[in-house]
């Protein structure tokens, strides 16, 4: 069930991260939040006038159960994988489809972000994904949020062993690279 729009009170303090700044900050017990966005694994509220983004392993904390998405990330990071074998780069980039911007209810693909997917053989048997991306303005304090996501969910794919994400601003991203379906969504015909 999708919880946008919906206000609720926190059940207990809850780390949060300042949108867009990035800066941590904690959301207090008790404290009135409007669920802005409900993407990728995360909440986006909105509290005392403020954006935060609240990780889906906190799900508690704004009364619901973990985030399916988070907790397959976690449990597929911490568990032993095998990294034998093919990668399918469709697993790569439906991963990546699971990855938004925080203040934007488009994923990271269909934005236009995502310039090059790349996926090479270690000389030890693993796979390595190199992944070329940029961000909607080069200041986005949200950046390594994102980054850190777009590298866990691509740990997550089958048979991948390390990810490496280079942010780059040339080209420099603009609304025309977003899909046709990403500007409808958007209004930005």
């Amino acid at each position: 069930m999708n919880h946008a729009g919906d206000t609720i009170t926190t059940t207990r303090d809850v780390d949060a991260i300042l949108i867009p700044l990035g800066t941590p900050v904690t959301i207090p017990a008790g404290a009135m939040v409007l669920i802005t966005q409900e993407l990728g694994g995360s909440y986006t509220v909105s509290v005392s006038g403020n954006l935060a983004r609240v990780e889906g392993k906190d799900a508690d904390a704004l009364g619901f159960g973990e985030v399916g998405v988070e907790t397959a990330v976690a449990e597929t990071a911490t568990a032993e994988k095998d990294t034998d074998g093919p990668v399918d780069e469709q697993d790569i980039w439906a991963a990546l489809r699971t990855c938004y911007d925080p203040e934007i209810p488009v994923n990271i693909v269909d934005l236009g972000l995502v310039y090059d997917v790349h996926i090479v053989d270690n000389d030890d048997g693993g796979n390595h994904v190199d992944i070329v991306m940029t961000l909607t303005a080069p200041g986005c304090g949200m950046g390594p949020f994102i980054v850190d996501d777009v590298r866990a969910k691509v740990l997550g794919v089958d048979n991948v062993a390390d990810v490496e994400v280079d942010l780059t601003f040339d080209p420099t991203w603009d609304r025309s690279m977003m899909s046709d379906e990403a500007r409808l969504q958007l209004g930005m015909f």
